[in-house]
């Protein structure tokens, strides 16, 4: 069985998370979509919340897990008998910085990272821009699954 975790902090879910996803689902028989807790990181939603985001907009999805976790990811893999990481890419950015984890993670462990593309109408999205959108109030919706609702 092909298991592959798909980390992040999802503070929330984007339509480009969203996209990752469903195309990694035919690649593997399981994703898991692994949230990272950092106690030192401000989040504007709480895990909960970005939990009950990720697993509404997959509810008819059985290959779609979700799960949170501390430490290190490749722990987490080792721990829970997942050999791949997926990842999506944007732009050389984000490449540049993935690639750097993705050969640390082979260091401490067996662990292969699968980079998947962004689609092109969703490579603009970040999880911060759609925070920044929110404060001020804009038009979130377009940016994320429906799953994801916002009390302005």
């Amino acid at each position: 069985m092909k298991r592959a975790i798909f980390p992040g902090s999802f503070d929330p879910i984007t339509k480009g998370h969203f996209d990752i996803i469903k195309r990694g689902i035919t690649l593997f028989d399981e994703i898991i979509v692994a949230i990272g807790v950092n106690s030192s990181k401000k989040y504007m939603f709480s895990l909960e919340e970005r939990k009950n985001f990720i697993k509404e907009a997959f509810k008819d999805e059985p290959k779609v897990t979700v799960v949170d976790y501390k430490g290190l990811t490749v722990d987490f893999c080792i721990e829970n008998n997942v050999n791949f990481i997926l990842r999506g890419l944007r732009n050389p950015a984000d490449f540049e910085f993935e690639k750097a984890i993705a050969h640390t993670n082979r260091d401490l462990a067996p662990i292969e990272t699968v980079f998947l593309l962004t689609a092109a109408n969703t490579s603009y999205i970040s999880s911060s821009i759609v925070r920044e959108v929110i404060r001020h109030n804009g038009d979130y919706t377009k940016l994320v699954p429906n799953s994801v609702r916002v009390e302005i």
